[in-house]
């Protein structure tokens, strides 16, 4: 997949089927947008492209609030291949572009900078200065730009409409059964293992730890039925979040004890993929205590795990 930070310098050939969004989550929602564009360009011999922003519109409309991410730019990029993206343009949401008139939009940035010949939508796309410009909008200054408009209907998972604010709501609140729902997958974290106190292995229960990445959203603190990903492999896990509050706290960690295996050495790079919350943070009395607990988290897990796919038992990812 090309990627252009900025405009492409020369015209995109063949001619692009766009659409625009965060696409933070890649959630099933976005999937199904995708889906559209991709298979429009086939039919109409185009470039399936895609036009994202960075930063995240929030962090410059919002200086002030704390915003933080369903995905990496990292993950974003790989997943947005993978659906069949040839073509990622991204373009930098400063002050000056939000301030542009859903007229200069449409013709200074699709007609001539990206000279589409069709954009795909969903129904709630506004965009321009204070979102002034509607999907109605669109479709008029479109026709006259010389590119199609296609509105897809929305997604949605029982009564609601999947949104990426909504699966941070799920993430936020330990609801992890409905956020895979949303995304078509488990919520993960991903990161290095690092050195910890060895408290786990005192325990008889050793953990992988990893410290969470900035700017992601991270579900409440406590422990977690999962599935860790090292070289390729899946295997069932025990995790917890948090800042072990029993030994007097520290600094927040995930950490991840593989139920049937060792666990990764330090610097290892994994993949956490979070199947359900079992129970919330708890301060402990003295270690024997603390170790009866995480048995009982252990057994927990396995019940959680043994009604997921067969794969995630030392499957292939």
């Amino acid at each position: 997949m090309k990627v252009s930070r900025g405009l492409p310098r020369r015209p995109v050939r063949p001619p692009p089927v766009l659409t625009i969004g965060n696409f933070d989550g890649q959630h099933i929602g976005h999937r199904h947008l995708l889906a559209s564009v991709v298979r429009h360009a086939r039919e109409q011999r185009g470039t399936p492209m895609a036009l994202t922003f960075d930063p995240h519109p929030v962090v410059t409309l919002n200086p002030g609030a704390a915003f933080q991410c369903l995905t990496s730019p990292s993950e974003k990029l790989a997943w947005l291949e993978a659906r069949g993206i040839e073509h990622l343009v991204v373009l930098e949401f400063s002050k000056a572009f939000a301030a542009l008139s859903p007229e200069e939009f449409v013709f200074s940035i699709l007609r001539d900078g990206l000279g589409i010949q069709a954009l795909f939508v969903g129904e709630r796309f506004v965009f321009g200065k204070d979102r002034a410009g509607t999907v109605e909008t669109l479709r008029r200054l479109a026709a006259a730009a010389g590119f199609r408009v296609r509105v897809v209907k929305p997604v949605r998972c029982g009564d609601n409409v999947v949104s990426s604010t909504r699966i941070r709501e799920f993430v936020r609140r330990g609801e992890m059964e409905q956020a895979e729902a949303y995304l078509g997958r488990p919520y993960a974290l991903a990161g290095a293992v690092v050195a910890g106190a060895r408290r786990g292995c005192a325990l008889g229960y050793p953990t992988a730890n990893v410290r969470p990445p900035d700017g992601r959203v991270l579900p409440p603190d406590g422990v977690y039925a999962t599935t860790m990903v090292w070289r390729d492999k899946a295997w069932p896990s025990v995790s917890y979040v948090g800042t072990r509050p029993t030994f007097g706290g520290g600094e927040r960690l995930l950490e991840v004890h593989v139920l049937d295996g060792d666990g990764p050495a330090y610097g290892e790079w994994i993949t956490v993929r979070f199947a359900k919350y079992l129970r919330g943070d708890e301060t402990f009395e003295d270690a024997g205590r603390l170790a009866a607990r995480i048995e009982e988290d252990v057994q927990s897990a396995r019940r959680v795990l043994a009604g997921a796919d067969a794969g995630v038992r030392h499957g292939e990812v």
